[in-house]
C-alpha cells in the first residue's frame, strides 16, 4: 500500500560532504534517505510518507529545524514538495521504498492533456514497467500537490545492478516512447522530463 502523500525534501550538500555528517538520521517506516547517484548532482534526498495531509503539521517543527542543524553542510536551502498518489502498475507493499536505490522520474505534462496522458502512459510507460518487473520492486506514479517544479513524479524502486535496471529506459523500444511524450505530452517537448537515481543510506 502506498502513501496517499509523499513529501520529497532535497538537501543540496556543499563539495566533499559525506553521509557521515547526517550520522543522526535513520531510515523509518515513515523515513527514508538517498543519496543522488548522478554525476554533478550532490544532494541527500528524503522522502516521508503521510496517510493523511494534516499529519504533516505534527513534524513541523523537526521539519523546520533541519535547515539549522545542518547548515554548515548544506550549499543551499533546502527544497520541498508535497506529491499525492495517483496510481502503481507494480505495487509497493510499504508506505516507502526500502530498496538499495530508487530512480525519481518527472514530467510536467499540460493541463489539457492530462487524461489522454494517463490512458497512453498506461499503455506504454507501465507496460514496459510491468514487462520487467523482474528487476523493479516497485512503480508509483505521483503528481505534484505543492512545488516549485510542478509535474508527475515516478518513483521507482529497485535493487541489484543499475545499468541492468536503466536497460528497460533506454533501449530503442523506451527511446519511442520518449519521443511521443515528447512530442504530445511534455510541457517544454523533452526537456521537460529528468530522471535522478538514489542509493539509500543513513541505515
Amino acid at each position: 500500500m502506498s502513501s496517499n502523500y509523499v513529501l520529497v525534501s532535497r538537501f543540496p550538500l556543499k563539495d566533499n560532504v559525506s553521509t557521515d555528517d547526517f550520522s543522526s538520521l535513520n531510515n523509518t517506516e515513515s523515513t527514508r534517505y538517498y543519496y543522488c547517484e548522478e554525476q554533478g548532482v550532490n544532494e541527500l534526498l528524503e522522502l516521508r510518507s503521510f496517510n493523511d495531509i494534516k499529519e504533516i503539521s505534527w513534524v513541523e517543527e523537526e521539519l523546520e529545524s533541519m535547515f539549522h542543524r545542518f547548515a554548515d553542510v548544506l550549499s543551499a536551502d533546502i527544497r520541498r514538495e508535497l506529491l499525492k498518489f495517483v496510481e502503481s502498475p507494480v505495487d509497493n507493499k510499504k508506505d516507502l521504498p526500502e530498496t538499495n536505490y530508487i530512480q525519481l522520474r518527472h514530467v510536467e505534462v499540460p493541463a489539457h492533456n492530462y487524461k489522454q496522458y494517463r490512458q497512453w502512459r498506461d499503455e506504454t510507460i507501465f507496460n514496459v514497467v510491468r514487462d520487467n518487473k523482474d528487476k523493479i520492486e516497485s512503480f508509483e506514479a505521483f503528481h505534484s500537490l505543492i512545488s516549485g517544479v510542478p509535474g508527475v513524479m515516478f518513483i521507482s524502486a529497485f535493487n541489484g545492478n543499475k545499468e541492468a535496471y536503466k536497460e528497460a529506459f533506454t533501449n530503442a523500444r523506451y527511446q519511442g516512447i520518449i519521443q511521443q511524450a515528447g512530442d504530445n505530452y511534455i510541457t517544454g517537448g523533452n526537456e521537460g522530463l529528468y530522471t535522478r537515481i538514489y542509493r539509500s543510506c543513513c541505515c
